[in-house]
């Protein structure tokens, strides 16, 4: 069994999916860190030298072979993977426990105000920027979200909490 979390940046997919893995016994996998590690060097460093299209044909080549490759896995999509390149028809062919975490434009700004370093498509925003750049963006993103099969509300769950619903929802 394949478990994928799918969402926005900063919405949980990694912290939530490192704990999912660890109470079902899966390995976990962050695509980012998989693609950086295959890459040998950083996300924003691969931007930045190479570009966004190149990053996202990569990223797809990578994603394909992780999902062939892994069993017992909960994977962790960058925020832009689901809506490039084909990769949430690739995933939806994998497995059907594809989760969208879902959060408010206003919970994902304060989230992401201090990160914007860490991430290249908000580093160049200033803090009052996010909300109408994170808005837009999540307008553009979400009918690939959307074709997920199952939504989990994030606001005011704890990571506990949101383990044992995604777990409930994968049996």
């Amino acid at each position: 069994m394949i478990i994928v979390l799918i969402g926005y940046m900063g919405s949980g997919k990694s912290t939530v999916g490192r704990a999912l893995a660890e109470s079902m016994g899966f390995r976990f996998l962050d695509l980012d860190t998989y693609i950086e590690e295959r890459m040998e060097k950083s996300i924003p460093e691969l931007f930045e030298d190479k570009g966004q299209i190149y990053f996202r044909k990569k990223e797809h080549e990578l994603l394909k072979e992780v999902l062939e490759n892994h069993d017992q896995l909960v994977l962790a999509l960058g925020g832009g993977a689901p809506c490039y390149a084909g990769n949430m028809d690739l995933v939806l062919s994998h497995t059907s426990h594809v989760f969208y975490l879902m959060l408010s434009v206003s919970q994902l700004a304060a989230r992401l105000q201090y990160e914007s370093g860490k991430r290249p498509l908000i580093s160049h925003l200033k803090p009052e920027e996010l909300p109408d750049f994170i808005g837009k963006h999540l307008f553009e993103r979400v009918k690939y979200y959307n074709m997920a099969p199952h939504h989990i509300a994030v606001q005011e769950k704890g990571i506990e909490q949101l383990v044992e619903e995604i777990h409930r929802k994968s049996i």
